[in-house]
Parts: C-alpha cells; structure tokens; sequence
C-alpha cells in the first residue's frame, strides 16, 4: 500500500544518523516488546506478513513520532484485539477481565533458543513455473496495491536485470491478508542508480531488490 512507511527515495526526511557501537535494545522496554511479539507470534494466530502490514495501517502522524520498538507495540496490541487473545478494555487496565480464561503459554522458556537461531523460513520446496532468467531484461510493474507490498514505490515502472535467482518464497502480498501463500521465484534484481534517480545519480552506482515474479514482466 502507498503509505508513509514507504520512504525509500523520497525527499526532505532528513539525515540518517549513525550510532557507532550502537546496543540491540536502547532501553529494557524494547527487549520486552521485542519478546513479547515474538513469543505471541509463535502462536501463530498471525503471520511476519500481517505483521508488517499491521504497522504499515498505523496513521502517517503517529508513525512518523514513534520510535521502532514503539510500533512493535502497537502491531502487538492491534493484533491482539482482531484476534480475540484479549480485549481492547483489558489492554487499557493491565489486566485480564473477571473469569476470563488463562490461555497456555505458545512458546516455553527452553525452545526460544532454538526459534531465534532458525526463525520462520519462508523458502518453499514446490514446482512453479520460473518466469524469469539471469541476465534477463525486466521492468518492475507499476502497480499500487491497497494492501501489503514489498514493492517500493521508487522501482515501479522502472528498467532492471535479474541478478540472481534465490529460489521460490511464500509471496508477502497475498500471505499477509490470509489469502494463501502463493509460493513464487524470488530474483535479486539490479536497477542501475540513474534509472532510480536520474543523471545526478552516480553512474557506477546499482541498487538490488529482491522481487516476486508478480513484481516484474519482461523488458
């Protein structure tokens, strides 16, 4: 979707500032969100797709003022709510509601180790048609989905070359709004920096994008 979470390219947002030695956490309350997220997640009521688009509905003011973990947050209680684990009333107090009752943990202390060290591929072992070659010409298709993309709004349209072939991955676009996997080649495509940006674009320069079949069409 076209929404302010897609900055790439865009102008007038200011420095990226870097923190030499910067830490994981800046505060305890990351690491809990950080935890909190992933141990709920393990329940699998969501997906890393609807997760991400959670924060993508975030109104563009509040997103701006937030920090990461902060949208970490509020991703957590949205989603908490639309999938009915607690309500909206017992976010607001602290506390579960009367009678209300104690779900079991998803995920014990002793398996968090082994979940954080492999995570949740996405890469799937299944025949679907290979669209695309390396070293093949390619257009990104310029298109605006209202739902989750992981499309920038600054390829669209524009001319690239398949890099390389990574193999066939769940497609983000149709597994965050529930509507299947739809298990697609994925490509590292490179658009040369000019393309992107235009002549004061340095010449030497190439940005690479990892992109679904559904993303390109043939040059």
């Amino acid at each position: 979707m076209n929404s302010i979470h897609d900055l790439g390219g865009m102008h007038g947002m200011g420095p990226i500032d870097y923190e030499k030695n910067e830490p994981v956490f800046h505060a305890p309350w990351e690491a809990r969100s950080f935890a909190l997220n992933m141990a709920v997640r393990a329940g699998r009521k969501w997906n890393i797709d609807a997760g991400r688009h959670e924060i993508e509905l975030i109104p563009g003011p509040e997103y701006l003022r937030m920090s990461y973990y902060e949208k970490w947050v509020v991703r957590l209680e949205s989603l908490l709510v639309k999938t009915s684990l607690v309500t909206k009333a017992e976010i607001e107090k602290g506390k579960s509601a009367p009678g209300s009752a104690k779900a079991a943990p998803f995920i014990t202390a002793e398996k968090v180790p082994g979940v954080l060290r492999t995570g949740t591929p996405a890469s799937r072992e299944v025949a679907v048609e290979q669209r695309f070659q390396s070293g093949q010409r390619v257009r990104a298709r310029n298109i605006n989905p209202v739902g989750h993309t992981r499309l920038p709004r600054y390829a669209r349209g524009k001319l690239g070359v398949i890099d390389r072939h990574h193999g066939v991955y769940v497609f983000p676009d149709s597994n965050a709004h529930f509507r299947g996997e739809n298990p697609q080649h994925l490509y590292s495509v490179r658009f040369a920096a000019r393309e992107l940006w235009g002549d004061q674009a340095s010449p030497r320069d190439s940005v690479y994008l990892d992109m679904w079949d559904d993303y390109l069409e043939p040059a």
